[in-house]
């Protein structure tokens, strides 16, 4: 008797299936380590150590949305509360589950077999993970000496590319491509997408506007890092009413579910509080570059995320953040070749901020570089 083989029946066109290191939750690491869940100090993920707003907890737990039903399909509330935080019509902007829904719905829509697409690493991962998925061609535009944007060699590879992706600010390097280089981009005729997701922590205003006026520009957002939303799963694109058209026809109907667009409302309803935590972070991102740079052997780059990269001396990223474990900081080392010698953390709350660097100074006597 026949037996279904899934791996045999998967599209001739998918090379390989795709990986991402995606991170372990609080309680698999606790248990794995052997450290009480509430004694971890989790900077790998870049999540916001303070959580929701407190309306969005406060809805959250008056469960106020009737979960039995299905919700508004097009989000029309969502989206009206977003286009007058954002100043852009609402008929430019699509939810999701997540910016990550979003970039799968642009390779979805757009990116056909053998297509190519422009990355400029070290960069984001889910864009390289739908290209696999999507069996189309990388063109990867490595970032140069200091993490400066390659100008030309990303126009080259843009002109003969369906569409090129940029965080801004960049992940995990924590800086920003200009301006200049966007409007080089957009001159090409092909799609640019810009990725907002850590917008809220940087002095740089949003493309978003232009992005509602702009055929080939769109900008992705999240709640999960300003909104600290991440286990929701909420974010948003901004584009020119066409393209959005397209996106809102062919998208799930029902793709955000009812808790987070009630908590992605009653967050847009606290941006007081919620922006004053991003300056809290932003400040407190400040302060650690200048800590950690005092150290001798670490040397943080500048940043305008909710993250700092960071060059190391006398101790490779790997051995950095398994003693950095041992001390129950979780921290996001990236096994590739130009980052062996980095290693990314997250911005916690004060207090922990000050025991990752207790933990480092403490380090820097183990390897003798204190």
């Amino acid at each position: 008797m026949p037996t279904f083989n899934p791996r045999a029946a998967l599209r001739r066109a998918l090379p390989a299936l795709p990986e991402y290191a995606a991170l372990e939750d609080t309680n698999e690491l606790a248990a794995r380590f052997g450290i009480k869940p509430e004694e971890i100090v989790k900077v790998d993920g870049n999540e916001n150590p303070y959580g929701p707003s407190p309306k969005a907890l406060e809805v959250l737990a008056r469960v106020a949305y009737p979960v039995h039903q299905y919700g508004d399909a097009d989000q029309k509330a969502l989206r009206g509360a977003l286009s007058a935080h954002l100043g852009v019509p609402a008929d430019a902007i699509v939810c999701g589950a997540g910016s990550d829904e979003l970039i799968e719905m642009l390779f979805r829509l757009f990116v056909e077999e053998g297509d190519r697409i422009v990355t400029a690493s070290p960069t984001f991962g889910m864009y390289a993970f739908n290209a696999q998925v999507a069996a189309a061609e990388i063109v990867d535009v490595p970032l140069l000496a200091d993490w400066q944007f390659d100008t030309e060699g990303l126009v080259d590879a843009a002109l003969q590319s369906k569409i090129t992706f940029i965080p801004r600010p960049n992940n995990p390097t924590g800086n920003e491509i200009p301006d200049s280089v966007i409007d080089r981009l957009i001159e090409t005729g092909t799609l640019l997408v810009i990725d907002e997701a850590y917008i809220e922590f940087s002095q740089t205003p949003s493309l978003a506007q232009r992005a509602a006026e702009t055929p080939g520009l769109i900008v992705l957002r999240t709640f999960s890092k300003w909104g600290g939303l991440a286990g929701l799963r909420i974010g948003y694109g901004v584009m020119h009413p066409e393209t959005a058209m397209i996106l809102m026809q062919t998208k799930d109907p029902y793709n955000v579910n009812a808790a987070a667009e009630a908590a992605a409302l009653a967050s847009l309803e606290d941006v007081e509080t919620l922006d004053e935590r991003a300056c809290t972070l932003a400040g407190e991102r400040d302060r650690l570059i200048e800590e950690l740079g005092a150290l001798g052997w670490v040397f943080p780059y500048p940043s305008d995320a909710v993250f700092i990269l960071m060059r190391l001396e006398g101790i490779t990223g790997r051995d950095l953040r398994d003693r950095l474990r041992q001390r129950g900081i979780f921290t996001r080392y990236m096994d590739s070749p130009r980052l062996q010698d980095h290693l990314r953390i997250s911005i916690g709350l004060p207090e922990q901020n000050d025991r990752i660097m207790e933990a480092f100074r403490a380090i820097g006597q183990e390897i003798g570089r204190a």
